[in-house]
């Protein structure tokens, strides 16, 4: 056991003023199974990167561990899967790699395909494997679940129960809850380390800020009302020096003490007024507030707005698996499951119109208008408002939507390819929420997105209740929002 110590971390990219980090400290155990929360945007990716040397930064991060990145950079793909591997972990015997990939329920007979060839979950569970037999290393994993399936995010989260030593970057409940023991939270205004798993953090979160705003709303009160004595008191003391003058013979003395007296009250009171100002602006720094989404999708004129029998996608090497049957009625969500690989973005894809090579028969209602979420954002840049109306949605909207999901205002000027992956699937979804489209398909729209967001997300499908098919592997989000499951 040894500790990781961050001291005074203050980093700005190309040294602007734009700080992702500012003389933030805390210290973290090489044996915890650490879970990594916070914002899209707020520094997770670029933390770990801190962590690995890749930007120079102020302050100190000391460590006696070799720290190693996840995903791992391959850099022969087209080599044998245990040639790959033997590279990550030189010295493992070859017993214990496969000894930690049968616990993943990865088969053996991939380390004899190129690693190419493995599906992306199964890259993922392979490298983890071979990750966690290199000696003195602390796993920096980020966003593994992204290519996982409902199975293999329990696998790995069963797996990773077993480890120790890690930081693990994830908004799955589920995943988190199953494996780590420590969570570590950026916030609006400071870094957090707190004992226990998601739910646990969550749970204090939650009970921290319902504290915080009862406070602030009882000090907002009592400034109003010490305002007003204050004033009031000042206005009688001036009102009572005032009869020294005018009224004849008189006490001046007198009055004069008592004005002097009114005037010390106001004084003690304004003072009490200025210590529950200082009390109230420390309160309300990390409550991250979630504005409500709003979606006004048009009602279709039949009941049927799609139907597929007997379908089945073959790319020529026979089915990716067995021919599928459903019927998409209005006001239906339903949440298409199903093993990587089983054809599921096809079906998609093939209700959106294009061209995928399949037996049995896909009805489509005509004047559908269906709205598409796809998993790849690789190919969004340029500027916000020019992606929004080369879509065709309106840009107040679509820019109002990116602020309720968590967007600063000085991002909108920013090119869309320096967004962080859960920032660019966020401009998918608001281009898909501004649509007005009967229908809408989403393909895995929660990669990448943070807690809180899906949160405002599922909200949203409940209230509004929209007609929608979704592949997503967030078990939590698909037993709230998912009215039918259909499974591949």
């Amino acid at each position: 056991m040894s500790l990781i110590d961050v001291s005074d971390l203050t980093f700005a990219y190309d040294g602007g003023y734009d700080y992702i980090f500012q003389n933030v400290s805390f210290q973290i155990d090489t044996d915890w199974r650490l879970g990594f929360t916070g914002r899209n945007g707020r520094g997770k990716t670029t933390f770990l990167k801190l962590l690995m040397g890749e930007y120079d930064y102020q302050g100190t991060i000391s460590a006696s561990v070799d720290f190693e990145y996840f995903p791992y950079p391959v850099p022969d793909p087209q080599a044998d899967t245990a040639d790959v591997l033997a590279g990550v972990c030189p010295d493992a015997p070859a017993w214990k790699l496969r000894r930690e990939l049968g616990k993943l329920a990865v088969d053996e007979g991939v380390l004899y395909r190129p690693f190419a060839t493995l599906s992306n979950g199964e890259r993922t569970k392979a490298l983890l494997a071979a990750m966690f037999l290199r000696e003195n290393a602390f796993l920096l994993i980020d966003e593994p679940t992204n290519h996982l399936d409902m199975r293999g995010r329990a696998l790995v989260s069963a797996y990773l129960a077993q480890q120790k030593g890690y930081i693990l970057v994830s908004h799955d409940r589920a995943f988190l809850d199953g494996c780590v023991d420590h969570i570590l939270s950026i916030n609006r205004a400071d870094i957090q380390v707190c004992r226990g798993n998601f739910s646990t953090w969550w749970a204090n979160k939650q009970a921290q800020d319902r504290l915080e705003t009862e406070q602030n709303d009882r000090l907002k009160k009592e400034i109003k009302r010490l305002k007003a004595a204050a004033r009031q008191r000042a206005e009688w003391s001036d009102r009572v020096e005032s009869t020294k003058i005018g009224q004849g013979p008189c006490d001046r003395g007198f009055i004069g003490h008592q004005a002097a007296r009114m005037m010390q009250r106001s004084k003690a009171i304004e003072t009490r007024r200025e210590r529950a100002v200082e009390e109230k602006s420390k309160l309300l720094k990390n409550i991250d507030t979630a504005e409500e989404l709003k979606l006004d999708q048009p009602v279709y004129r039949s009941p049927r707005l799609a139907y597929l029998k007997d379908v089945a996608v073959d790319y020529g090497a026979g089915p990716v698996c067995p021919p599928v049957s459903f019927t998409l009625e209005r006001g239906d969500r339903v949440a298409l499951l199903g093993a990587n690989g089983a054809g599921k973005s096809s079906v998609l894809k093939l209700l959106c119109g294009e061209d995928i090579p399949h037996t049995g028969q896909v009805e489509v209602g005509g004047g559908l208008v269906i709205s598409y979420v796809p998993q790849d954002t690789g190919d969004l840049a340029g500027s916000l408002t020019g992606y929004a109306e080369r879509c065709g949605v309106d840009v107040s909207l679509f820019l109002a939507i990116l602020r309720k999901l968590d967007f600063e205002r000085s991002q909108f000027e920013k090119d869309m390819a320096a967004f962080s992956a859960g920032q660019k699937k966020k401009v998918l979804l608001a281009r898909s929420l501004c649509e007005r489209a009967h229908l809408l398909v989403w393909d895995e729209p929660l990669n990448y997105i943070d807690l809180i967001s899906r949160m405002q997300i599922e909200e949203l499908l409940l209230r509004a209740r929209p007609t929608l098919l979704v592949v997503e592997h967030d078990r939590a989000f698909c037993e709230r929002v998912a009215t039918r499951t259909v499974e591949l």
